[in-house]
């Protein structure tokens, strides 16, 4: 189904039935497997998320957790376990990447500064400091597992994680040195509604962008009941001030996107994150590949005028092209969205269903 929608590959999630790396880490033939399972399709994987863990490497922990954690991680629900096993499962999510034979996966870290982000009580710069040195004390051991396996990390900035737009951003990568397997999955969906700068976070951070999801997301012109937070009201709602769309029917501009991801050399895949809480999933997992597809292009070799110009002084867009897509990738459940086409062939097929179920929403 999906192949025939026009997807080529999988972000595999790490929950559910999809992908287990702790399996795949350790048991001969299982990789090997799902590769076959996925080729029969005709598909591939880029990628796998493995969010729902990630969230409880940081947080501070309650029942809400437990809805969304493996019983294996969530133990007995005592917060200090919760959190080692999560990040002993983060580990083992980079070793089964590394078996898979991908090289990012995408998730989340939770935040144990979430609760600071709105300044009443007011925060202390010296909270803050102190929420980032425990993000890093964290996470260094989770990611020099991450740079032994050769796997690059890749968080999808989104309120409720350590980074939720650029300026948060800059601070994670400063709380752990910039080291090169931190990176970022670029959702623009996440980002808009904010009034967080979606075009201006690629630029800021093109060498750090390891995936990115297409997704859509509409905001309300005028005033609403439920503002940016939402006000308790389910997505879908009216008197929601914005919502998740399918790819082209929201607010986003997928062009000044796909040209930003250009500039900067972004070579990943294009991941449709499908959520649309108005539209049935697989016409909307089947027509936003479609739409992809039609704004995705091959970029310049060199500028158009460039026959114009004297030998040697060529345009500023010659050599910055990306050397094209891997392909597209999306997360193992026919309940959910998709992936993204390859803009370095238009006779390649594009990715398939993402698990629409992912707390990325």
């Amino acid at each position: 189904m999906a192949a025939g929608w026009g997807y080529d590959g999988m972000e595999l999630a790490c929950w559910g039935d999809h992908f287990d790396p702790e399996r795949a880490a350790s048991e001969d033939g299982y990789t090997r497997g799902v590769h076959d399972t996925l080729a029969k399709h005709g598909l591939s994987v880029h990628a796998i998320s493995n969010h729902l863990v990630g969230q409880a490497t940081c947080d501070p922990i309650d029942e809400r957790h437990r809805q969304i954690l493996p019983e294996q991680v969530w133990g007995d629900g005592r917060p200090g376990g919760v959190r080692h096993r999560a990040a002993d499962h983060m580990r083992a999510a980079a070793a089964g990447a590394a078996a898979l034979g991908v090289e990012v996966v995408n998730g989340f870290t939770g935040s144990p500064l979430w609760s600071a982000v709105y300044p009443f009580p007011p925060h202390t710069a010296d909270l803050v400091d102190r929420g980032l040195r425990e993000f890093a004390d964290r996470w260094n051991p989770i990611l020099d597992a991450f740079g032994a396996a050769g796997v690059r990390f890749a968080l999808e900035v989104h309120p409720t994680e350590i980074a939720f737009d650029s300026a948060s951003a800059g601070r994670a990568l400063e709380a752990l040195d910039g080291r090169a397997e931190f990176g970022f999955n670029y959702d623009p969906s996440h980002l808009a509604y904010q009034g967080a700068d979606y075009l201006g976070f690629i630029h800021e951070f093109g060498d750090r962008l390891y995936h990115a999801h297409m997704k859509d997301v509409w905001w309300a012109d005028s005033p609403r009941r439920g503002g940016v937070h939402g006000g308790y009201l389910p997505f879908g709602h009216p008197d929601r001030a914005w919502d998740f769309r399918s790819v082209g029917r929201g607010r986003l501009d997928f062009d000044a996107i796909l040209r930003a991801l250009d500039r900067v050399g972004y070579a990943g895949p294009l991941s449709i994150e499908w959520e649309d809480p108005g539209m049935d999933r697989e016409h909307g997992a089947r027509e936003a590949c479609q739409r992809l597809r039609e704004l995705t292009f091959p970029p310049a070799g060199a500028a158009f005028d460039e026959v114009f110009s004297e030998p040697g002084t060529t345009a500023w867009r010659a050599g910055k092209a990306r050397p094209g897509y891997r392909g597209s990738a999306g997360t193992g459940s026919p309940s959910a969205g998709t992936s993204a086409p390859s803009p370095a062939d238009d006779s390649a097929p594009a990715g398939a269903p993402q698990n629409s179920s992912s707390p990325s929403s």
